[in-house]
């Protein structure tokens, strides 16, 4: 059993071995926390009944009246003031008020937000408007520090009376409280007041729109197919529908033809009226304008002025497009009802690419057609041509017949020159013979007779150029001679008079033998030139006539006949210029070896205009040049010629 723990009463353990202290404080995550130790000095354990450190406070404050008498009454605290205790303190309320705006189109009200300070020492308050840039009104202390009555009893305003989400009212005007600072808000907490929650102050509609102007400005970037795009890529491109405008419905309405033209480039539509020959109708080429055609014109709003404002594209509400402007369908052009019934052939295939459609079938809008009047042309009377006459019946005022310029530039100066005698009864006609002329431009025929010494009949032109109808057609739709019906032994019937053709020029023959399935009666009158020739191969020879066409026979292998012929005719008809032809001769001969060669020799033959023909021209310098080495002794060939 222990001793008493009294004084004299005390001794040392002599068992006790560990004198170290336990810890009061352990460490978690860094930081110190005391510790309660359970174990004293040197292990003794502790009472389980131990005060803690605030007991000990307590019990340390706890004066014992009992044990030591009454304790000494302590001082009265100090008297403070309240304009020292509450010096510096100022309660923050935030706050706004709305401001009618009066004649101004931008705005109607204005939100204008103020701060209520309450000063706690002197109950005064002051209302201050927060300074903004370029606001043009004058801000900042709108109610200066005082005391603010509340109503007429002469009551003023208290920090008790105050409150969030409440209307105060200063000298007439309405403030709005939303919200308050932190030390407002511990001070009314203090005083057992609870706030409403805050509220936030709303926008100023006019602060907005100025905001909104300062603002960076955000730009889109245009999409892929711009006016530009439309332009470069759809300009001269245009959709073409064919339409009819159905107004059968009114008095005298009919079914009139028009012609609907899209413009791809900018979306505008054009309407042109499709006349007739004799229709009665003014000759308007266009019914609409070209314009962008709106599908309904009077879906408009009824606020619009449309008595003196016209309609723009913010007003129309829908436009059409090519894909509303398809084959059967009806579309309504301000109040005409329109039935597109077919389209060309570039727009079916727009309409193919574009939009996958693929049925173009025509729709039939034809009716009953009416009986035009049939104009009859009136018989030829004779005077001038055929076609002349006929323009004065097809135009008020007459016109030029029409030429076929083609035909006159291909076949310009190419003539067929045949020989004819007349097929007459009378005995003075017998043996004249006639030179026919046929003009292939315009297909008209001229008639010449040589004139004959001593024959008693004048020649000359015997009939002009003109077209010459066959025997038998009729006036109104003769039919003309053409190069098809001359050949040899043809007859031909001008005028009452009647013409055998009995021989052709070397131009005919060349010309058929090209044109051979042009003309059905090549091969007979070719034929018959040829056996014409064979058989005037025999004939003795005829002494020529001064002024006459050059008459020589050809027969292959009869050179000697046939030279001697060709000089007797040249030398009769005192055709050949010794010294012309010689000084041509000397102008290819740049050597001066009195020779030149086979072509030159035929260019200057042909250039003084000698009537040789070319197998004539082969036959004489065969007979300058036997040995055929190609140069030709041009003296000797000009005395070959002159030679007896």
């Amino acid at each position: 059993m222990a001793l008493p723990f009294l004084p004299g009463n005390t001794f040392t353990d002599p068992t006790k071995s560990k004198y170290h202290l336990a810890h009061s404080l352990d460490y978690k995550n860094g930081y110190s926390i005391p510790a309660r130790p359970e174990i004293g000095i040197g292990g003794e354990p502790l009472p389980v009944n131990q005060l803690s450190e605030s007991e000990l406070d307590e019990l340390a404050n706890l004066r014992p009246t009992l044990t030591y008498g009454q304790a000494k009454q302590a001082p009265p605290e100090d008297f403070i003031p309240a304009h020292v205790a509450f010096d510096k303190k100022v309660l923050k309320f935030d706050a706004y008020f709305r401001q009618t705006v009066h004649e101004s189109p931008d705005e109607y009200y204005r939100i204008r937000p103020v701060s209520i300070f309450y000063y706690l020492e002197d109950d005064s308050v002051s209302v201050v408007e927060p300074h903004v840039e370029n606001s043009g009104m004058p801000q900042g202390k709108l109610i200066k520090r005082q005391r603010l009555p509340k109503n007429d009893q002469g009551d003023h305003w208290h920090w008790k009376d105050m409150n969030l989400g409440i209307n105060v009212t200063f000298y007439g005007k309405l403030f709005r409280v939303v919200d308050c600072d932190k030390f407002t808000q511990e001070f009314m907490a203090s005083e057992g007041i609870d706030l409403n929650g805050p509220e936030g102050i709303p926008n100023d509609p006019y602060s907005n729109t100025r905001k909104e102007k300062a603002a960076l400005r955000m730009y889109n970037t245009p999409s892929t197919f711009d006016k530009l795009k439309q332009f470069l890529e759809l300009d001269r491109k245009v959709l073409r529908f064919y339409c009819v405008w159905d107004d059968r419905d009114s008095m005298f309405g009919e079914i009139r033809p028009y012609v609907l033209q899209y413009y791809l480039v900018d979306d505008t539509v054009e309407v042109r009226e499709v006349h007739e020959p004799n229709d009665g109708r003014d000759p308007f080429p266009l019914l609409l304008r070209r314009q962008k055609l709106p599908k309904d014109r009077y879906n408009v709003e009824s606020s619009f002025p449309s008595v003196v404002m016209e309609l723009s594209n913010h007003e129309i509400k829908d436009w059409y497009t090519p894909r509303d402007l398809t084959i059967g369908n009806t579309i309504f052009i301000y109040n005409r009802r329109f039935l597109i019934y077919d389209c060309d052939e570039f727009t079916k295939q727009y309409l193919n690419l574009k939009y996958g459609l693929t049925n173009f079938t025509p729709v039939d809008v034809k009716g009953q057609g009416r009986n035009a009047p049939h104009m009859e042309l009136p018989p030829y009377n004779g005077f001038g041509s055929l076609e002349d006459s006929l323009q004065s019946c097809l135009s008020l005022i007459p016109q030029p017949p029409k030429k076929d310029f083609i035909k006159m530039l291909e076949n310009d100066h190419k003539v067929l020159r045949f020989s004819a005698v007349m097929d007459s009864v009378r005995p003075e006609d017998k043996g004249r013979r006639f030179i026919i002329s046929y003009r292939l431009a315009d297909d008209m025929m001229m008639i010449y007779e040589p004139p004959v010494r001593n024959s008693g009949i004048i020649g000359g032109k015997f009939l002009e150029r003109t077209r010459v109808t066959k025997p038998g057609s009729k006036a109104g739709s003769p039919e003309f001679y053409g190069p098809q019906d001359m050949y040899i032994g043809a007859c031909i019937q001008v005028f009452s008079h009647r013409f055998i053709i009995i021989d052709a020029d070397d131009f005919v023959l060349h010309y058929l033998s090209q044109n051979s399935s042009d003309f059905p009666g090549s091969d007979r009158t070719m034929s018959s030139i040829r056996d014409l020739k064979m058989s005037q191969a025999g004939a003795p020879t005829q002494m020529p006539i001064k002024g006459a066409p050059l008459e020589v026979t050809r027969v292959p292998g009869d050179r000697e006949r046939l030279v001697k012929e060709v000089q007797a005719q040249l030398r009769k008809a005192n055709y050949l210029n010794n010294m012309t032809l010689h000084d041509a001769f000397l102008n290819y001969d740049k050597d001066r070896v009195g020779k030149i060669d086979v072509a030159a020799l035929k260019s200057v033959c042909k250039r003084n205009n000698l009537p040789i023909d070319d197998d004539i021209m082969d036959a004489l310098i065969a007979e300058c040049d036997p040995n055929q080495e190609g140069m030709i002794d041009y003296d000797g060939f000009i005395k070959f010629l002159s030679w007896a």
